[in-house]
Parts: structure tokens; C-alpha cells; sequence
């Protein structure tokens, strides 16, 4: 590879579409999706010697054009989005333009992505992306860069928001303090990609971000927000003299931690999503979550809502000891709980996980055509249900919970403000209601034999049990 001319590098980053999204108009419309931040902190990553021209495409809101010019073109892959970046990454190395892959597809099953792209980058970029630039411009290009030893995410510059359209999104102030988690379920991504050490940015940049943003109402994405107690506290202290009001996700570990949550309340914290995963103590103990306790999730609501926290509570479905009857008692017993926004899942192995590695040696796994690994199709054999009872008793579950009388129930006793609470469950209404629109078995006959170039890789098992529908 040579050095490229001395000019400015064309360089365009990309978030391809996920399944959301994938159809003509999605399923999401603009009230109910925030500014990822992936894209702007890379392209706030770029080292400042580059002189660059650079680009964003952010695929949730708008296709990236297939005649782009660039020289480098990077693509942020997840697991359902892998099939979308592949076609793109090929379409663009046709063309002659150089492409990375990265993201957390690419850190769990770097193997996979490797033949898509010019590079690879496995694991947190902090260093290794600008790492990969300096190389590129020099005409040294390496097909893989891994996570520096010893990341910090402390001194980092501020991610770009403003290179993305606001008015595009319901919120641009999203924000991050910590990544990872210290837990070890055995269905989630983070063991497998990045371990269970968390990395905290320092308190004072947080604040300093989000003071510079001016931000009064914000989203952090961290995984755990509560993975390290003390800085936990450090952040919720720092966090009161700002007077703002925050979202995140944590651990049901609050709810039993009086101080805590008493300094979340004071620090503005309005909204939490946390994992609840099943009412099964079964399920909960077999996959590495049994700090989660199902008689518990009542008094865990309860205790949110007394400091004025509403909950996004979050289960998956397909667990080895779920059986038939699943669906209907879990929906009942989110609205009979009173939580604010139930949402379901159907349980995913994603590559190289914990539960990926255990379901193949059980041969259950029935495809390994990622745009399927999206939380609502099936992709591995159930243990005590047929895969179209899993993939119809999750939506029923769907629409038993966003009913307009379950709706009633619940949002009643919801501390959020009532546009909040009453837009946010009609989103989910709208959701509940073209599930089959958007999420389906026809990828069975459609997809595999009218796009051979997509690796579906279907067992005759799926078939035969779909086939009997």
C-alpha cells in the first residue's frame, strides 16, 4: 500500500441498518431513538495532524450513498447489523476503497468480518483508531488492530455530536461514564468482548462533557451505571449541582442499596432500564444471574417509584426452563408489578458467548444468518417449546402488555410525567402491533433463495418444525 497523496483523507464513518430498520419506513419513528455515539466519539478520535474530509451515516435515519467517495470508509458492526455491513463493506471494495470493520460483532467473531475488510479492529478503538489512521495516511496499513493494553478512557476528547443532525433524533445529549459490567450472565456479549473489568472515565470530564454540551435532560448508555459502587457515588454527587434529569441502565442491586438510590433520586435521575430476564429462579441461577430475584421484582418497582424512577424492565424469553405458559404469566406479572415499560426479547446466543458456545455443543443452534440475531427472531432450538411457539407467544406477550386496559394499569401508578409515560407505551403499542410486519420466519424461503449471497446457513430442523406451521 502506498502513501496517499498529501491532501485531505476522505474518510466516511457508517452505522449500518439494523433490523429495525431494514424495511421501508422502519418500525421506530424519530420520538423513540436517540444519537448513537459511537460515530462521534470515533470521528472525535481522528488525530488532529490528519488533515481529514469527514463524513457520518448514521443508517437508522438514512441510507449511505452507494457512490460515496472516500478513501477509508469504517463501518460499526453489531451482530444484526453484520449482514447490512458486509454487503456494504464488499460493495466498497469493489470500488476500490479501503474499509475497516469494527464494533462489538467484530471483537466477539473477528474471523467472521476478516474477509469483509481491508482491517479489522477488535476491542475498544481509544488508541488503536488513531493507531490505524496514522498507518493508513502512511501507506502502512495492518489487517487487524486490537485493544491497547491498559485503556484508559480518561483524557479522551469530547465526542462529535454536532456531526450528526440533531433535529434527526429525539435527543442528542447522550453521554457515557463507564463501560462494561462485572457480572457474568451467561447470555451477554460483554464477558466475551471486553471482560468484566470496568473502565470509568474520570468524574470531572463527565461533568466537563456534559456542561460544554449544555445538556439539561440526558441519556448515559453505560451497561451498569452501578458496576463500581464508589464511583457510582462520586458521579451521583458531582451530578446534584447540575439539577438535571438523566436516564440509564443498572442493575436491580439498586433497589437493596437505601443510600444509593437515594443519591440517584438527588442526582436527577428519572428512568432506569434494568434486566430483569425472567420469573423463572430456574432460569435466573442458569444463566449467571441470581442476584436477580423474581419475588423481589415487585418491591423493586416499588422502591423506584418511591424516588420518583420510572423502569424500563427488560425480559427474554427461550430460556431453557420456559415452557409454554411463559409468555401470558410474565406479561401479567409486569403489568400486575406495575413496571413503567415492560419490553421483551427473545434470548439470543450471540457468537462466542457463554450460551452460544453451550447451544452448539448441544447442536441447537439453527442459523448462523446474524441479520436474524436480533432479539426477535429464533435462532437456536427451544429446550421445552417449538420455535414458532416461541416466536408467536413473544408477541403475545407484546400485546397483552400494551393492551390499552394493561396500558391503564400500569401507567397510573408511573412516576413519569404523563406525556412521557402515555408517548412512550403508545410507542410501544405501535411496536406491539407489527411485530409480524417486521419480524417473521419468511427469511426461511424469501431471503435465503432470493439473496444467495447471504450466508444463512439454515439446519433442516428450522425447516421441517416451520414447515408444520
Amino acid at each position: 500500500m502506498q502513501p496517499l497523496p498529501h491532501r485531505k483523507l476522505k474518510i466516511a464513518l457508517v452505522s449500518p441498518k439494523g433490523p429495525l430498520y431494514r424495511h421501508r419506513g422502519g418500525i421506530w419513528k424519530k420520538s423513540l431513538r436517540y444519537q448513537p455515539l459511537t460515530l462521534t466519539t470515533l470521528a472525535a478520535l481522528i488525530p488532529p495532524e490528519l488533515p481529514v474530509d469527514l463524513q457520518l451515516f448514521d443508517e437508522g435515519i438514512s441510507d449511505v450513498p452507494l457512490d460515496l467517495d472516500a478513501d477509508l470508509v469504517g463501518l460499526t458492526v453489531i451482530t444484526g447489523t453484520a449482514m447490512r455491513a458486509y454487503e456494504l463493506a464488499d460493495h466498497f471494495r469493489r470500488r476500490g476503497i479501503t474499509v475497516v470493520l469494527g464494533g462489538p460483532h467484530v471483537t466477539l467473531i473477528p474471523e467472521d468480518a476478516a474477509p469483509h475488510a481491508d482491517a479489522i479492529v477488535s476491542g475498544y478503538a481509544e488508541d488503536s483508531w488513531p493507531q490505524l489512521l496514522r498507518d493508513f495516511a502512511c501507506g502502512q496499513l495492518q489487517p487487524r488492530y486490537d485493544q491497547a493494553p491498559g485503556l484508559s478512557l480518561a483524557d479522551r476528547p469530547f465526542a462529535r455530536r454536532d456531526l450528526l443532525p440533531g433535529k434527526r433524533y429525539l435527543t442528542n445529549n447522550v453521554f457515557e461514564a463507564t463501560r462494561g459490567c462485572i457480572h457474568s450472565c451467561e447470555f451477554c456479549v460483554v464477558p466475551t468482548a471486553w471482560g468484566r473489568k470496568p473502565y470509568l472515565k474520570p468524574v470531572d470530564q463527565v461533568i466537563a462533557d456534559i456542561r460544554q454540551h449544555g445538556a439539561r435532560k440526558l441519556i448515559f448508555v453505560d451497561l451498569n451505571i452501578i458496576a463500581d459502587r464508589d464511583y457510582a457515588v462520586l458521579l451521583f454527587t458531582a451530578l446534584i449541582p447540575l439539577k438535571l434529569q438523566w436516564y440509564g441502565l443498572a442493575t436491580v442491586l439498586l433497589a437493596d442499596d437505601a443510600a444509593l438510590l437515594k443519591l440517584a433520586e438527588r442526582s436527577g435521575c428519572k428512568g432506569l432500564l434494568m434486566g430483569l430476564e425472567s420469573i423463572s429462579p430456574q432460569n435466573l441461577r442458569q444463566n449467571h444471574k441470581g442476584f436477580n430475584s423474581p419475588d423481589k421484582f415487585a418491591r423493586v418497582v416499588q422502591r423506584l417509584h418511591e424516588h420518583g424512577i420510572a423502569l424500563q424492565g427488560c425480559f427474554v424469553f427461550g430460556l431453557d426452563h420456559d415452557e409454554s405458559d411463559v409468555f401470558l404469566k410474565t406479561a401479567e406479572f409486569a403489568v400486575q408489578a406495575h413496571i413503567d415499560l415492560p419490553r421483551y426479547a427473545i434470548v439470543t446466543p450471540f457468537p462466542n458467548t457463554a450460551l452460544y458456545k453451550r447451544l452448539v455443543a448441544e447442536n441447537r443452534i439453527l442459523t448462523r444468518n446474524w441479520e436474524l440475531y436480533d432479539g426477535q427472531h429464533v435462532v437456536f432450538r427451544p429446550a421445552k417449546m417449538s420455535v414458532e411457539e416461541l416466536q408467536t407467544g413473544t408477541e403475545v406477550a407484546w400485546k397483552h402488555t400494551y393492551s390499552f386496559r394493561s396500558i391503564a394499569r400500569r401507567i397510573r401508578h408511573s412516576p413519569a410525567p404523563w406525556p412521557v409515560k402515555l408517548g412512550t407505551n403508545l410507542g410501544y403499542r405501535f411496536y406491539a402491533h407489527n411485530l409480524s410486519r417486521f419480524y417473521n420466519c419468511d427469511w426461511i424461503i424469501g431471503r435465503a433463495s432470493s439473496q444467495p449471497k447471504i450466508q444463512t446457513d439454515v439446519s433442516p430442523e428450522l425447516t421441517t418444525s416451520l414447515s408444520e406451521r
